[in-house]
């Protein structure tokens, strides 16, 4: 038998200690090498430890919500153990048991992740929150107007896990407060109106009451976040792809044959938002506080319907760089592992610009809500068989065209309305204008079918 001290890993440049967040082993699990140990967390990173080796936690000496350096021991560890014969069961059960724990603590951590990675770093005010405290506010619904509110005792003022914590802790102790007076002070029959028996009335009989999940709480705060930092502003415009529609329809068979995917419209979405991010910069941008940061890369999340009613925005890292066979095929990559529960947390963050497509349920247009930090999200309506004004050498005819809306909102504190404009206006553009558009394209960029 052998001991392995696990050690508290460098993390990156600078970065000499780390939080001990969340253990997901206990003393005298069995683990297998490379299995995650334990979730830390420091002010630029969150990341786990994996085992070293296969064996038995044997010690963990450092505890949760404690401070450690890097290089330090955390744990220790026992390999070359061998299970008792006489209880194979037992041993495997074990074993699957601490499996099902290891499963469950990567999966609550990449459901904070969908949301907690992208949110902005610093409050209103100014005061910086690392990703730990994102992560938890996350978690708790705990609002960036909450956390202004809280004096950090770290390093010039910032927010620590304790402090964030000590917040948690009381909101906890003022719903249990609220519960008692509810429960034993105002009584039904007592005739006196509160909070609750307002919500009560709201209710009938036979009404189902649904409990939302961890997910559908992380997506509504993230929205009521975005409404409250974000002046929306929505702009619209149709756009005529009937000549994208036929050409699509002429070569879909060819281009499943010849590179083994699906060619469904969604690829040209993403191209055309791609391109019109290339010419108007400005639009591909967020804002930290009273600054501006234009982003070097075209990252676009497409976001995905789940199974279970849930959204979840895996993200193209740049789009512009790639032709339309790349494009389909990082689309349908995407969305299949998306409803599967099979994206990496690298995944679903680093975008810079989001497209939603409200016509795969024969929507025609909407009035979507910024993924933050971005700036600007674009709505895809339905395609859809309209009479419309055709300009011809003859003169003006009516025509049977194959028309959809096109929806922008935008952070009005940083796009103006002229330049929202022009870059819906170059989107309709390269929809209308496909194929030939398509070797007018960004340079460096090519396009195959």
């Amino acid at each position: 038998m052998a001991r392995i001290n696990v050690l508290l890993p460098a993390m990156g440049e600078g970065i000499i200690e780390a939080t001990i967040n969340k253990w997901l082993v206990s003393e005298g699990n069995a683990v297998r090498e490379d299995d995650p140990l334990v979730e830390v967390a420091t002010d630029k990173v969150d990341t786990e430890v994996p085992a070293p080796a296969d064996g038995i936690i044997t010690s963990i000496n450092a505890t949760e919500g404690s401070v450690i350096k890097v290089g330090e021991v955390i744990a220790v560890l026992e390999t070359d153990i061998e299970f008792k014969k006489s209880d194979p069961v037992k041993v495997d059960k074990e074993v699957e048991r601490i499996r099902e724990t290891i499963e469950s603590g990567r999966q609550e951590k990449k459901e904070v992740e969908i949301l907690s990675h992208d949110l902005k770093s610093r409050t209103p005010s100014g005061k910086f929150i690392s990703p730990l405290v994102r992560s938890i506010a996350a978690k708790e619904s705990i609002s960036y107007a909450e956390l202004d509110k809280i004096s950090g005792t770290g390093m010039d003022g910032r927010i620590t896990r304790d402090d964030i914590m000590k917040l948690v802790e009381s909101g906890k102790k003022k719903e249990e407060s609220s519960k008692i007076i509810t429960e034993e002070k105002v009584p039904e029959e007592a005739g006196i109106s509160s909070d609750t028996e307002d919500v009560k009335k709201s209710y009938s009989s036979g009404d189902e009451i649904i409990e939302m999940d961890r997910v559908r709480r992380l997506i509504a705060q993230h929205m009521v976040m975005s409404k409250r930092t974000s002046p929306h502003v929505t702009s619209f415009i149709d756009a005529d792809v009937t000549r994208l529609v036929n050409w699509r329809n002429s070569v879909k068979d060819k281009f499943l044959a010849t590179e083994g995917q699906k060619l469904t419209l969604t690829p040209f979405f993403i191209d055309a938002a791609a391109r019109a991010l290339y010419d108007f910069p400005m639009v591909n941008i967020s804002v930290d506080g009273n600054t501006i940061i234009k982003k070097k890369n075209i990252n676009i999340g497409m976001a995905t319907a789940l199974p279970d009613g849930n959204l979840i925005v895996p993200v193209i890292k740049n789009a512009n760089e790639k032709n339309l066979a790349g494009l389909a095929r990082a689309v349908n990559d995407l969305a299949e592992r998306a409803r599967s529960n099979k994206l990496k947390p690298e995944e679903i963050t680093g975008g810079t610009f989001t497209i939603t497509n409200y016509g795969s349920y024969n929507n025609l247009a909407g009035t979507p809500i910024i993924n933050q930090p971005q700036v600007a999200i674009l709505g895809t309506g339905a395609v859809r068989k309209t009479p419309a004004v055709v300009e011809t050498p003859d003169g003006d005819v009516i025509a049977i065209r194959r028309i959809m809306i096109l929806s922008l909102s935008y952070d009005h504190r940083v796009i103006d309305g002229a330049l929202a404009a022009k870059f819906l206006n170059r989107v309709k553009e390269i929809l209308e204008n496909y194929p030939s558009d398509m070797f007018n394209s960004t340079p460096g960029k090519t396009y195959t079918t």
